[in-house]
């Protein structure tokens, strides 16, 4: 029963990435919406967890929230399609279908102001739920969105997306929620090198997936879901401390690896005199940077209640204790390379 089981989840794995692969590579935005529709049909069975009662609330919020936006989506692809010529001139009609496309693309990522089924979906998840959600099933929307996206309108949300993203992170005490906020957060800057360049924007989302892989498999190993968890598992040693540096890497912090593509977004909005993009991005990563020093300090500095059984099988971590230094390390190995 659970080899089939097993079986089961990797056929709909598979299909998940071989379904985003194809709707990448389509030419035509209705190949692009079949792609999205079976890279849908084919999550959802994965977030089947018989052992979380939330599961199926977060599978359900899921559905109708890409349902929604996928019909969106067709309406607009549809419309565009029957219209004669739209490409030889621009006027308002073009321009509200391209609006409502880029509606639908941002509900799907789960872009502010539409980002409000994002961190409750997450909620309900298993870590490694989480993860895909985070990085892998953003790559459809962001990729479309690349060949439609209407420049004022998504600087106004990526201006959303990362004053909420850091504003709604604080007083947050599951690891879960903070995660997904950080994501909303990170949608932005991801957007703003979309903007800029594709090849910006797949260095930004390669170390965005490293970085949440580390934090969410290190969770996962150490089945914990909330901060006093991580704060009552003192004799753990020293996971806690790279969990924590691993949060400073992801906020953007030097000299680690999660500043490298924020340093190189910064670079050009700078030389290209985007001065006040600029400001809101540095103001929301600073705030980010605030409570996860918030977090650290009051570990390092707080008495809590030990749980003397929680044992950590170490040799399950090393893998990402090896991926914690790459993390922590890779920016000063990449300035050598480029020395």
């Amino acid at each position: 029963m659970s080899t089939n089981y097993n079986y089961t989840k990797l056929m709909f794995f598979t299909t998940m990435m071989m379904s985003s692969l194809f709707s990448v590579s389509s030419l035509s935005f209705i190949n692009m919406w079949m792609g999205m529709e079976v890279n849908l049909i084919s999550f959802i069975p994965l977030m089947i967890n018989n052992s979380n009662s939330l599961s199926s609330e977060s599978m359900m919020k899921y559905f109708l929230i890409q349902s929604l936006s996928s019909a969106n989506f067709l309406l607009s692809s549809i419309i565009l399609i029957s219209m004669n010529k739209w490409f030889a001139h621009f006027n308002w009609m073009n321009f509200f279908i391209f609006f409502i496309m880029n509606i639908s693309l941002l509900m799907k990522m789960g872009a502010a102001p539409f980002h409000f089924w994002f961190p409750k979906t997450m909620k309900g998840l298993s870590w490694m739920n989480c993860l895909i959600l985070s990085t892998w099933q953003k790559i459809i929307p962001m990729i479309i969105l690349s060949y439609c996206y209407l420049t004022m309108v998504l600087t106004f949300f990526i201006i959303l997306s990362v004053i909420l993203g850091s504003l709604m992170g604080f007083n947050q005490t599951s690891l879960q929620m903070i995660l997904a906020y950080s994501s909303i957060s990170h949608i932005g800057w991801m957007l703003v090198t979309m903007m800029i360049n594709m090849n910006m924007w797949l260095l930004y989302f390669l170390t965005y997936s490293f970085l949440t892989s580390i934090l969410m498999m290190m969770f996962n190993f150490m089945k914990i879901f909330h901060l006093i968890q991580i704060f009552s598992s003192k004799p753990s040693t020293y996971i806690n401390y790279f969990i924590f540096l691993n949060l400073l890497s992801l906020g953007g912090l030097p000299p680690f690896l999660g500043f490298l593509p924020k340093w190189l977004t910064i670079n050009f909005l700078i030389l290209n005199k985007f001065y006040f993009m600029n400001f809101i991005l540095i103001i929301s990563s600073l705030i980010n940077l605030f409570f996860y020093l918030r977090i650290m300090y009051s570990f390092l500095m707080m008495n809590y209640y030990e749980i003397k059984f929680n044992k950590i099988i170490l040799n399950k971590i090393n893998l990402m204790i090896i991926m914690s230094f790459m993390s922590l390390f890779g920016l000063i190995f990449f300035s050598i390379l480029y020395l």
